[in-house]
C-alpha cells in the first residue's frame, strides 16, 4: 500500500514557475513508477509526465515537453514536477500516481494503482 500526498499548488502568473512535490509512504517507493496527472472540470484526467523507478527515463506529454520536469529522490520517498513558462491551459488539478513498475502502461490513468488528493493549479493571464 502506498500513500501520496501532493503539495506545491498554487497561483503563479503566465510565465511563472512552481515545483510540485509528491511524498510517499511505504518502503517501497523505489520500485514504482510515478506519474503526474492533470485535470480540468468535465474533462478526463490528462497524463503530464511519468519517470520510471530507477529515474532512469523519463516522459511527457506534448504539451508541456520542455517546460516541466519530472524528478524523484528515492532516498526521500518524493518526487517532483518542475514547471516552467507556466500557461492559462496549465491551470488544472495535478494528481500524482503510483504503479508498480512491472507493469506497463506509463501514459495511462488507468495503468496506475494509487492516487494522491490533488492539488490545484491556477495561472493567470
Amino acid at each position: 500500500q502506498v500513500q501520496l500526498v501532493e503539495s506545491g499548488g498554487g497561483l503563479v502568473q503566465t510565465g511563472g514557475s512552481l515545483r510540485l512535490s509528491c511524498a510517499a509512504s511505504g518502503r517501497t517507493f523505489s520500485s514504482y513508477d510515478m506519474g503526474w496527472f492533470r485535470q480540468t472540470s468535465g474533462k478526463e484526467r490528462e497524463f503530464v509526465a511519468a519517470i520510471v523507478w530507477s529515474a532512469a527515463s523519463t516522459y511527457y506529454a506534448d504539451s508541456v515537453k520542455g517546460r516541466f520536469t519530472i524528478s524523484r529522490d528515492n532516498a526521500k520517498n518524493t518526487v517532483y514536477l518542475q514547471m516552467n513558462s507556466l500557461k492559462p491551459e496549465d491551470t488544472a488539478v495535478y494528481y500524482c500516481a503510483a504503479k508498480s513498475h512491472l507493469s506497463t502502461g506509463l501514459r495511462l490513468a488507468a495503468g496506475y494503482d494509487y492516487w494522491g488528493q490533488g492539488t490545484p493549479v491556477t495561472v493567470s493571464s
